[in-house]
């Protein structure tokens, strides 16, 4: 069967970039510190077995942009959690006055994605720089979770960002099309919203995962673009 072609194509993503200058730290929130993130390195790590190898689940730019050396990839299925649209984005693909949105694990359903086995060596230190990458003002709205997975090879348990309700910036359920809208109108310091949508879809069409919901969104923000110009 041939690639679907999507309806958000690199040149309407184009269309929506703008030279967005990084605003910093939002003032007035309270940020995770040293302390902070040592603690959540320590309860993850307590976490592990020494007697199996150590996988990360990406669902979305972790996918694109993992950061993390590893050694291996297999297609994985997490039940129990969806990607959903649902954490809002001041800073980084949005700004104050013209919020994005960001995707999360969700509760409920499934999410097919790729799961990374990470090499032997220092998981703290790689985790570090992971943890300050997804998780920044407190409360988190990302939170790392050891995760049950299932790949063609067998089971595997590997580490996840889900999300969680209680978090600042958890926008809670939305629809189609106010995802829609609020993606095609963002942009920050890193990149617009369509960007973002546009990258994870044709990474995940690339390993034959296709995101049916996704798929909507990418032609609904695609028309978008289109009717404003």
């Amino acid at each position: 069967m041939p690639p679907r072609r999507m309806s958000l194509t690199p040149e309407l993503v184009a269309r929506c970039h703008r030279a967005v200058e990084d605003p910093g730290p939002e003032p007035g929130l309270a940020y995770l510190d040293d302390t902070d993130y040592e603690a959540i390195l320590d309860t993850v790590l307590a976490g592990l077995s020494d007697a199996e190898p150590v996988w990360l689940f990406a669902y979305g730019s972790l996918i694109w942009r993992p950061e993390l050396e590893h050694v291996e990839e297999r297609l994985a299925l997490a039940r129990g959690w969806h990607r959903a649209f649902c954490i809002k984005m001041t800073r980084w693909r949005g700004t104050l006055d013209r919020p994005g949105l960001m995707m999360g694990l969700d509760r409920g359903g499934q999410c097919r994605g790729v799961a990374y086995r990470l090499p032997d060596g220092d998981l703290r230190e790689r985790f570090a720089k992971l943890f300050r990458r997804e998780m920044t003002a407190k409360p988190s709205t990302y939170r790392p979770h050891w995760m049950k997975l299932e790949t063609a090879e067998g089971p595997v348990t590997a580490l996840g960002f889900v999300v969680n309700r209680g978090g600042r910036t958890y926008a809670g359920k939305l629809d189609e099309a106010a995802v829609a809208r609020a993606l095609a109108g963002a942009c920050g310091h890193l990149g617009s919203g369509p960007d973002y949508l546009y990258n994870t879809v044709s990474h995940l069409e690339e390993r034959g995962i296709h995101d049916r919901h996704l798929w909507r969104l990418q032609k609904l923000v695609a028309e978008l673009i289109t009717e404003n110009g």
